[in-house]
């Protein structure tokens, strides 16, 4: 008789993981470590379809974690930005009112730090992704694979894409984002507005394109918080900045403000509005910035959110409980990632189901926790002494 130790769930079974982020790769990553025939679907066209977003910091107890566990720690160690995570924290006229750049006591996180429950170090989203996709056997992604539909096909699903294709799989994992297709098969619960936009934009070359805007972020990061509003700027290690504006605007604004978020003279014409009395420097940004920039509302999932759970689909990362920015987004998928990859091949479970839902529970207890931060943190960011609080924050973390 086998034990439940030799139950494994996985073998002969097709796995579909919809979404090629870092949630998505890190779990590819961490099944075809265990043997499992897995195949990802990426709307992208290629690897290079797209500028990827700003730099991140990986957390000891999540996305650190889960490099860990995929063997990519020399990787990592190799593309990651030491002092990228230096921020000053710069009030609306200009003036530098906190300066990590200065603070000794702070330093920046050494390679062979990694270990410490401390580590945080920055790492650009680009090469996040080319780690996570060097790390596969070639063939896993499937580019140009916009999902369209699934249909029940005996205990799995058949998988239809734009382009025409049809794939089947015995189970799928929607790790498809925030406005995720595959989250309808999982639950009918819909996350709600948040109240915020952020436009977002990327300058490259940023030396000689706003060279004074470059200077001031001297590698790191730089934070503006004024006037219910706010600005926070990242330098890449390929030489440009990223940067959001996040303003709070009524659910569908997006659709007839009359603004063409590709045309960067509007773009700017509308930041400068909305800023009455800031300082100049910020504005060649969205003057220089790469068309088009990126409008991206910010929904929030239920803080009671649950759902029965299925045998053949589930959701990561923020497809599961997407939520406006706290600095854990990345880090929760990786994290969800690694729980659902050791949830279904530990041997710990002998059905697929009951492995979900250990999954699951975990997933969507500790996602409710953040976004409830999440949507605190964006209301303090707001708040008319969101640039004390900000200071109040630095100086607690020293």
């Amino acid at each position: 008789m086998k034990s439940i130790n030799d139950v494994n769930l996985l073998k002969d079974k097709k796995i579909a993981i919809l979404g090629g982020g870092p949630g998505g790769l890190t779990l590819a990553r961490l099944l075809q470590l265990k043997g499992v025939e897995v195949t990802v679907y990426e709307r992208d066209a290629n690897a290079d379809a797209r500028v990827q977003g700003a730099t991140l910091d990986l957390h000891f107890e999540s996305g650190l974690k889960a490099i860990k566990a995929m063997g990519l720690r020399d990787a990592f160690v190799a593309n990651y930005r030491p002092g990228a995570e230096k921020g000053r924290v710069i009030d609306k006229y200009g003036k530098i009112v906190y300066d990590e750049h200065d603070t000794a006591s702070k330093p920046s996180v050494d390679a062979l730090d990694l270990d410490s429950e401390y580590a945080r170090p920055e790492i650009d989203r680009g090469p996040l992704r080319d780690i996570l996709l060097d790390s596969l056997q070639p063939g896993t992604v499937v580019w140009d694979s916009q999902f369209e539909n699934m249909i029940p096909a005996g205990d799995g699903w058949q998988i239809e894409f734009k382009n025409g294709r049809t794939v089947t799989a015995d189970i799928v994992i929607g790790a498809d984002g925030g406005n995720s297709k595959v989250r309808p098969f999982v639950t009918d619960i819909k996350p709600t507005y948040a109240g915020i936009v952020i436009v977002q934009g990327n300058v490259s070359n940023a030396v000689t394109n706003v060279p004074e805007a470059s200077e001031l972020l001297k590698g790191g990061k730089a934070y503006v918080h004024a006037d219910g509003k706010y600005l926070h700027i990242s330098s890449k290690g390929d030489g440009s900045i990223d940067f959001y504006f996040v303003d709070e605007k009524p659910e569908g604004w997006w659709n007839n403000s009359g603004i063409d978020f590709s045309d960067g003279k509007q773009v700017l014409t509308w930041f400068l509005s909305e800023t009455p009395g800031w300082n100049p420097v910020w504005a060649p940004m969205f003057e220089k910035a790469d068309s088009p920039y990126l409008l991206r509302p910010q929904y929030c999932i239920p803080f009671d959110q649950t759902w029965e759970t299925k045998a053949n689909v589930t959701l990561l990362g923020d497809a599961a409980h997407i939520m406006p920015p706290s600095g854990e987004g990345v880090n929760l998928a990786m994290l969800d990632a690694l729980e659902l990859s050791e949830c279904l091949t530990s041997g710990k479970f002998t059905e697929i189901k009951t492995a979900i839902a250990e999954y699951e529970a975990a997933m969507q207890e500790r996602g409710t926790e953040e976004a409830r931060t999440s949507i605190e943190m964006s209301q303090w960011m707001r708040a008319e002494d969101a640039q004390e609080q900000l200071l109040q924050l630095f100086n607690h973390m020293e």
